[in-house]
């Protein structure tokens, strides 16, 4: 058993109760590889933001869950040689599918575990949601949960249509499971393709397609039953066009990624909605980066030739992302 704090982390719930009586939100950024933690870990630092690392079921089989100890471990440490004297650094399972895995990662460090029970019966998903909710609050571990299904495809989870979350299911759900933190469903959805065309409407100027508004009524409802409860919003990435185009110019296939307009992250971010998660973003901007080296210096080997422009545009875009969307910065 490894405790979060030994490592030098901290769970979610002070910095929710902040975000939310501050009016901006936490930045939850999923990483899947040390170039993406750099990039993290220094504009949290330099912005002097609390930072949620995402790690996905499959991204901790991918790193290796003694190897992503010691990287959150390290992490805390690169913030305070950054000048960060006291890092609020949260190590967060991203839509954890068992009981077991979330045990797993509770025992190995983790400060933080969503458990997604969303696609099942709404009794079980309240009766696996408390079975990690008992569990992770003997260690101080928070536990997101979700209610509501998103559409679209990231990692393991993928739901070809949208259910949003019933407002006046939340009281009691939330109420039954001692849950700490709510995921809900308001129209974002997982991946770089969040909207079919159909969906959109297209700018008559640009010709690029314009998604539909998120449902601020439906949050209104959620938080008309459970004020100041904290809230999340998954699959919230903006499909920035300049990463697309930079894909698309130098070889990439992605037509019509379309994602979250930023302002409508903003006026979220001023709501109960304390944590918002953004992964594909940074994996188009990393993507881009590496393309456009690729393509001007065909000969190049050394992956940190490649990989250290990566690192520099995703931390561009964190930056970005902290004082720009979420207004963060400044609040740790």
């Amino acid at each position: 058993m490894v405790s979060y704090k030994e490592l030098g982390l901290v769970n979610t719930r002070e910095m929710f109760a902040k975000a939310i009586k501050g009016g901006y939100a936490i930045p939850a950024f999923n990483f899947n590889n040390m170039e993406q933690l750099q990039a993290i870990i220094k504009a949290a630092a330099e912005t002097k933001s609390p930072v949620i690392l995402q790690v996905s079921k499959g991204a901790r089989n991918y790193a290796n869950q003694t190897l992503l100890r010691y990287m959150a471990q390290g992490a805390v440490e690169y913030a305070k040689e950054l000048g960060w004297e006291h890092p609020q650094i949260c190590l967060h399972l991203d839509h954890g599918d068992s009981f077991e895995l979330c045990k797993s990662c509770v025992d190995f460090g983790f400060s933080s575990v969503m458990i997604d029970a969303s696609s099942l019966p709404y009794e079980e998903n309240i009766a696996l949601t408390k079975k990690v909710v008992d569990y992770a609050h003997q260690f101080d571990v928070t536990v997101e949960a979700e209610l509501g299904v998103l559409a679209g495809v990231e990692d393991e989870v993928s739901s070809a249509v949208s259910h949003y979350t019933k407002p006046e299911e939340v009281v009691d759900f939330a109420t039954r499971t001692g849950c700490d933190s709510l995921a809900i469903s308001i129209g974002t959805s997982h991946g770089a393709y969040k909207f079919t065309p159909e969906q959109c409407t297209r700018d008559p100027k640009t010709g690029k397609l314009v998604p539909p508004p998120l449902a601020f009524d439906v949050l209104d409802a959620i938080m008309e039953q459970l004020p100041g409860f904290p809230i999340v919003l998954h699959g919230s990435s903006s499909v920035p066009q300049e990463y697309v185009d930079m894909i698309n110019k130098y070889g990439g296939k992605l037509p019509d990624a379309v994602g979250i307009p930023e302002e409508q992250l903003r006026k979220a971010s001023k709501s109960a909605v304390c944590k918002i998660n953004i992964d594909s973003d940074s994996r188009l901007a990393f993507t881009a980066a590496v393309r456009k080296v690729f393509a001007e210096k065909p000969g190049e080997f050394d992956p940190r030739k490649y990989c250290g422009p990566a690192r520099d545009l995703m931390e561009e875009l964190y930056k970005h992302k902290i004082i720009n969307v979420l207004g963060s910065d400044g609040k740790a």
